[in-house]
């Protein structure tokens, strides 16, 4: 899944950044509004960390923006929006779950409660309520961040984790190259690289030769029947 934090504390920012793709993210970081609103007209976001008190404006008003379709973003995914202030009072919590945020945290807290408040919003997009998924004898453990086939722990690289994730979420769908390039991968990926054909290529191998299919032209889907 691809993240956007917006965050002006460079230090913050970066340890936010680092923090989530430890955990498998594809993460980019915008550090005023102005930023923000660039990135988000080019990439494809699942969900933006957004701070309320930015130096060109503030979280509100963009969030207001990007409900009211104001903002040009690419695809079609339900952006989820996670307001990370130092604003706690009841009336800032209160003003920005009404702009449209999803969820609110309160600085300073917690890496762990902020991954858990990530996961938990981004099984929304799948009408999950768990943070476990089945496909055939694949299980993926998302907080956990463990996958096995079998009951056999995989050995997965964060990439392929990601893609693995982002597929099984769609099972029996196909999925395009550009459509992982954009969830998997952050905006220092190379468009014109093969990384997603090796990443799915090396995934399929410890899945089994038949647990990805190459829909030609099309993408890649991940049988029902994984494995």
């Amino acid at each position: 899944m691809r993240l956007l934090v917006v965050e002006d504390e460079e230090d913050l920012a970066e340890g936010l950044r680092v923090g989530l793709a430890r955990t498998g993210y594809a993460v980019d970081v915008a550090l005023d509004a102005a930023e923000a609103y660039d990135r988000l007209t080019v990439n494809e976001y699942d969900l933006m960390l957004l701070d309320v008190n930015l130096p060109d404006g503030d979280g509100f008003t963009l969030c207001r923006s990007l409900r009211n379709g104001e903002v040009d973003t690419p695809g079609e995914t339900d952006l989820r929006v996670l307001m990370l202030t130092a604003r706690g009072g009841l009336d800032d919590r209160v003003r920005g779950l009404d702009e449209g945020a999803d969820d609110y945290l309160v600085k300073p807290f917690a890496l762990a409660e902020l991954l858990a408040r990530v996961r938990a919003l981004l099984r929304r997009d799948t009408a999950g309520t768990s943070s476990v998924l089945t496909v055939g004898d694949v299980v993926l453990d998302v907080a956990r961040h463990v996958a096995t086939l079998r009951g056999e722990r995989l050995t997965l690289t964060p990439k392929e984790f990601g893609v693995l994730e982002y597929l099984m979420t769609r099972p029996g769908h196909v999925v395009s190259s550009e459509e992982l390039l954009e969830h998997v991968w952050d905006a220092n990926a190379d468009p014109f690289t093969q990384t997603v054909r090796v990443t799915v290529g090396t995934l399929r191998r410890k899945l089994g030769e038949g647990s990805i299919e190459t829909v030609v032209g099309r993408g890649y889907r991940l049988r029902d029947g994984a494995a």
